[in-house]
């Protein structure tokens, strides 16, 4: 275990450490006294482990390659943007676009997510344990966003092809988003997630929710949703 403090070294020597080439698969680090600093353990491409003990700021974990990231604490905005692979868990809350953009890999949020959770996600698995705020899911592309609490306004506006998951109340849904049936394959897949984020929650209070693709093809008549 090495352990690097950020307030000592500084944020380019941490992540230059953490993205170094010589690091091994399995390498386990600890990132202390990040007081809420911004873009920790970005661009990271090895599995390697790191733990950041204390709050984060923005773009942690952004651009997340095979690395395994576990924040204890908060994170600001834009946790886990453009992940590729890997795993990115916050314990605490997570505030406005986390996972936005991100391509893979599993980001997991024990408590709640601002809005915009899952925007534009483009194949990465998201679960968040409590609530998202407005907007989350909008222009989601593909992948799943599992929300075990409740949704803000808008879910899923102007969604494509990923599955949205609530055990909660919805408070609106976007433009182009509706419920879908819940069969077989989306329960086991919903119920491997869990698994996977290590959250227990009984699967059949979710609800899915998707694409009902009238907005695919622009038509006069929907001028006013795009």
């Amino acid at each position: 275990m090495t352990t690097l403090d950020l307030q000592k070294i500084g944020l380019r020597k941490v992540n230059k450490t953490l993205q170094s080439t010589t690091t091994t698969a399995g390498e386990k680090f600890t990132v202390v006294n990040p007081m809420g600093g911004h873009a920790i353990a970005c661009g990271l491409q090895s599995d390697i482990e790191v733990t950041i003990d204390g709050h984060a700021g923005f773009y942690c974990g952004g651009m997340n390659k095979n690395a395994c990231i576990t924040v204890h604490g908060h994170a600001g905005v834009g946790l886990a943007e453009n992940m590729m692979s890997g795993t990115v868990r916050v314990t605490g809350n997570a505030s406005q676009a986390a996972g936005a953009t991100a391509h893979g890999g599993l980001l997991i949020i024990e408590g709640d997510a601002s809005s915009r959770c899952g925007i534009s996600m483009k194949g990465v698995d998201i679960v968040v344990g409590g609530s998202v705020g407005h907007m989350s899911g909008f222009m989601a592309q593909a992948g799943n966003l599992v929300i075990c609490g409740d949704a803000g306004d808008a879910l899923g506006d102007s969604i494509y092809e990923a599955n949205i998951y609530v055990a909660g109340a919805v408070e609106t849904l976007g433009s182009d988003c509706e419920e879908k049936p819940m069969d077989s394959s989306h329960v086991d897949a919903l119920t491997e997630l869990l698994n996977r984020a290590g959250i227990k929650v009984d699967v059949q209070k979710f609800k899915r929710y998707g694409s009902a693709r009238t907005l695919y093809n622009f038509h006069p008549d929907n001028a006013g949703n795009y």
